[in-house]
């Protein structure tokens, strides 16, 4: 065992005597070089990085600028790995997605002024502010990425006896990084102290014209005055709107809102036109508003009004278009419209798991809603305005959606009925057939309403 060690520690120190085999000729392995220059000049005396070894400090580099950004677990969000589409089906959607992502391109490239990305709930604002960022990262921009909760967090630990922070520096690197990425502005604690620290940020790359990335789902009208008058400035500022469904979210049944899987044997395979039983106007009225759907099934354009009685199929065909639509890759939101009220109502709870905001989001933005058994008569105040928001923002965005209600005008407001009744959007099928009774047991689970 001796001999063994003596001839271990032989042959160590054989090897250390050996000339070392020189990794570069220009540093003698060193990594730095100096400047070849005489006495005097200003590099004279100065090292710099040899080229053997530059890739290794570039990689150093970015692997310090990728920390520093706070890009985190949003590092892998990019261009290539973006989906310009989404879940996106109506065409303007699509198109103003595409369109982010060409902006958003092009701004990375050469990060001038203020980019604005403004949308909905995962409508993919996020990917591409995080998309922008790593792309100046590996252009040897420094950025710094973070969204505007965490940022006030930041701040506010700064004033801990603990923290190894300063206050004073970690809010110049804020102000002065050469990009700023501020992620979701408006989701923040809209306390003084927070609100004075945003605009002062906002203010300073304002003034100084830094480029500087925003993303919001908010509505500016509800953003601090001092903060929106300079998202509004045209001269700096280039907003993005990217109208488009929550990419994160592929069906949305899955969120437990929709209804659309309790009617699943309403299809039109086995919707009944009732021949025989009934002849004249009711029979070519729910015949054409049978063809009505079909044909909006294959393409949902515009509304789809569905007026009658109980039991005249109304609700039938409203979910059979919607299982057509998601056969077809679409998102579909079945709901009643008390069912609806109930589950925003929920949201107020102090154990709720979903917050009001995002739930009426989704309602206002999913691809196609069926919204059944309209009535607004018995509804609260608080109700015929929320019901109001939802049908005059698909009203102004002309998102598909059906509508199904009962036959007397009473049970809506006026304001609602201008909405419904619009030619230019809505197609309006009357049913006047009597209720459906029945004429075998075994049908009894496709019976109409």
């Amino acid at each position: 065992m001796a001999k063994t060690a003596n001839a271990t520690k032989t042959g160590s120190a054989e090897r250390a005597a050996q000339p070392r085999q020189l990794e570069c000729t220009q540093c003698n392995g060193l990594g730095y070089i100096a400047s070849d220059v005489p006495p005097g000049h200003p590099q004279f005396g100065r090292l710099h990085v040899c080229a053997c070894r530059a890739q290794e400090v570039q990689r150093a580099q970015d692997q310090q600028r990728l920390q520093v950004s706070s890009l985190g677990a949003l590092a892998d969000k990019s261009f290539d790995n973006f989906l310009p589409e989404g879940h996106a089906t109506n065409p303007r959607q699509r198109e103003s997605v595409r369109r982010a992502m060409e902006l958003a391109q092009r701004y990375a490239a050469s990060p001038r002024g203020w980019l604005l990305l403004h949308g909905t709930y995962g409508c993919g604002k996020t990917h591409l502010a995080a998309a922008i960022a790593a792309q100046c990262l590996a252009n040897g921009v420094p950025v710094l990425f973070v969204t505007v909760p965490d940022l006030l967090d930041h701040l506010r630990t700064t004033f801990a006896p603990d923290s190894s922070v300063a206050y004073d520096a970690l809010f110049d690197t804020m102000r002065n990084t050469p990009l700023l990425v501020l992620d979701d502005l408006g989701a923040e604690s809209a306390t003084a102290w927070a609100q004075e620290k945003l605009y002062q940020l906002v203010n300073h790359r304002y003034t100084n014209k830094l480029p500087t990335v925003i993303t919001s789902n908010t509505d500016l009208e509800r953003i601090d005055p001092r903060v929106r008058s300079r998202l509004v400035d045209m001269d700096l500022v280039r907003k993005v709107l990217l109208d488009a469904p929550d990419f994160r979210r592929a069906e949305a049944e899955q969120t437990g809102i929709s209804a659309l899987e309790n009617y699943r044997s309403h299809t039109f395979e086995n919707f009944d036109l009732r021949p025989g039983e009934l002849t004249g106007d009711p029979l070519r009225r729910l015949a054409a508003a049978y063809e009505a759907a079909q044909r909006y099934a294959e393409n949902p354009v515009g509304w789809l009004v569905l007026v009658g009685g109980h039991g005249t199929g109304k609700t039938h065909l409203a979910a059979a278009v919607a299982h057509r639509r998601v056969d077809s890759g679409m998102t579909a939101l079945f709901i009643t419209c008390l069912d609806l009220l109930d589950h925003l109502r929920a949201t107020f709870s102090p154990d709720s798991q979903v917050r009001y905001d995002k739930l009426f989001n989704e309602v206002r933005e999913t691809p196609l809603l069926v919204l059944d058994d309209l009535l607004t008569e018995s509804a609260t105040p608080w109700a015929r305005e929320k019901l109001l928001q939802l049908i005059d923002h698909r009203y102004v965005k002309q998102s598909p959606t059906i509508v199904t209600m009962a036959a007397a005008k009473s049970e809506i407001s006026e304001r609602l009925e201008t909405r419904l009744n619009d030619p230019r959007l809505s197609t309006i099928c009357v049913l006047t057939c009597p209720s459906y009774k029945g004429r075998k047991p075994e049908r009894a689970k496709g019976r109409h309403r």
